[in-house]
This record gives C-alpha cells, sequence and structure tokens, in this order.
C-alpha cells in the first residue's frame, strides 16, 4: 500500500508535462488552422474575381517577394522590432511605478493625473512630425512615439490594480508586522499583476503602431520605410511582404508577454 502511494505523485506529476504540451499545441494549431485556410481561400478567391496584382496580389506571390527579399527585409524588421522593444520597455518601467506612487499619494491623484490624461488627448500621430524636427530621423523620434502610445493604457491599468486591493488585507498585514516592502512585495504587486499585464497586452499592439507612424513620418530604415518605398513604386508583392514581416513581429511580441506573465504568475496557469 505504502509503495502505490508513494508512486502516485510521480504519476500525477508526469501526467502534467504531457497536458501542458497538448495545450500549447492546441494553442499554435488552431490559429496556424485558420490562417492557412484564410490564404487558401484568398490564394483561390483573388484570381476568380480577376483582381489584378497591382490591387491585391496572391499570398503565393508575396510569400515568394518575402523569401527573394528576406535578407532585406529581415534587415528592416530588426530596426522596427528594436523600436518597439525599446518604446514597450521604456513605458512599462515608467508607468507601473508611476500608477503605484500615484494611487498611493492622493494629492498627486488630484493634481497629476488630469494632466496626463489633458496630454493623453492630443493625438500621438499629429505630434509624430514635431519629434523628428527635434530629435531628427534617428531612433529616438521612433521609441518616443512608441512610448507615448504604450503609456496611458499601462498606467491605467497599474493604477486600477493597485487600487484594486481590499483595504482590509493592509490592515491585516500590518497587524501581523510586515513592513512596508514585504507589504508591496508579498500582497500588492501579486494582487495588481493580473490589472498590469491586461495594460501590457494593450501596449503591446499600440507598440506596432507607433513605431511604424514614426517610420512613416521620417526614417530611412524599417519596415514602415520599407512599406512607403513599396507603395511609391506600387510594388504591392513588397508592401505585403512587409505586412507579414510586421505581423509576425507582433505575434512574437504578444507571445513573449504572454510568457512572461505565466512565468510571473504561476498561480494562475492551468493545471
Amino acid at each position: 500500500m505504502s509503495n502505490d502511494s508513494a508512486a502516485l505523485p510521480a504519476a500525477n506529476a508526469g501526467d502534467l508535462q504531457p497536458s501542458a504540451v497538448r495545450a500549447w499545441a492546441s494553442a499554435i494549431a488552431w490559429p496556424l488552422a485558420s490562417f492557412s485556410a484564410l490564404l487558401l481561400i484568398w490564394e483561390w478567391l483573388v484570381p476568380l474575381a480577376g483582381i489584378p496584382e497591382y490591387i491585391l496580389p496572391v499570398p503565393s506571390d508575396f510569400f515568394e517577394r518575402l523569401w527573394t527579399d528576406r535578407a532585406l527585409i529581415a534587415q528592416h524588421t530588426l530596426v522596427t522590432a528594436n523600436e518597439i522593444v525599446l518604446g514597450f520597455l521604456m513605458a512599462a518601467v515608467i508607468s507601473i511605478p508611476l500608477g503605484y506612487i500615484i494611487v498611493s499619494v492622493k494629492i498627486l491623484e488630484k493634481a497629476v493625473y488630469p494632466v496626463i490624461v489633458f496630454f493623453q488627448l492630443v493625438p500621438k500621430i499629429a505630434i509624430a512630425p514635431l519629434f523628428v524636427v527635434w530629435f531628427g530621423f534617428g531612433l529616438f523620434p521612433k521609441v518616443l512615439l512608441t512610448f507615448l502610445l504604450c503609456f496611458f493604457p499601462t498606467l491605467v491599468a497599474s493604477m486600477t490594480g493597485f487600487r484594486a486591493l481590499d483595504e482590509r488585507v493592509l490592515y491585516l498585514t500590518r497587524s501581523m508586522g510586515a513592513s512596508a516592502w514585504q507589504t508591496f512585495r508579498y500582497v500588492r504587486v501579486p494582487a495588481a499583476l493580473s490589472y498590469i499585464f491586461s495594460g501590457l497586452k494593450v501596449s503591446a499592439v499600440f507598440a506596432a503602431t507607433g513605431a511604424i507612424v514614426g517610420e512613416f513620418v521620417g526614417a530611412n530604415s524599417g519596415l514602415g520605410y520599407l512599406l512607403l518605398r513599396g507603395t511609391s513604386f506600387l510594388d504591392m508583392p513588397l508592401i505585403f511582404a512587409c505586412l507579414v514581416a510586421l505581423s509576425v513581429v507582433g505575434i512574437v511580441f504578444s507571445y513573449l508577454v504572454d510568457g512572461l506573465e505565466v512565468l510571473l504568475m504561476p498561480w494562475q496557469r492551468k493545471g
């Protein structure tokens, strides 16, 4: 009886790994199947409808172009990915602590938050040309625009998360002798993480938009620059190849955020 009991936990632990593998396989297989079906319909329907290539190319054309010009597209993809990552990280590093400070200091919530909302109402695309005038055609204006688009969603989500904690929990930690750092580390941050990651997922979508808009306004490299170059020559296969590369960057970045959420929030993992 004791031997069977000792073997039971090991068997259960072994069963968890295949279930996790199946879950990941299912999460990848279904989107791949959907995209494959969409591309097949596209490939079949465009020639049937008589749509010319200079208006809408078939997937086989722009995937061939993606392979033919892979070195050029990869070079510009790395530039855009660098802008996305830097702007997103800058927004996360600044907005999450700022959200905690604003929630913790009530006077700041009354004095500073309305100012932040006011500046958020200014269209970022409208001020993008100013960044080119002020900072030139280099990396910084694209990163700054990406940061501005990611900043507010992450800030609001962080404030909501830090505010969502029940005050009675804080009274309990004080009565148990927990320090301010222990309360922050073991109570406030875990309670706010789900809200923070919700904001980060929204920001991950905006990050690619900020980088591309910045490249549209003024750049000599990046996928936005390559898209404009393809548009000027009506090179539709190149345009769609760049869109595919940009989509891949966005998908990879989104999965990285999801993976970080799973890593930092193990209590929400599905068994």
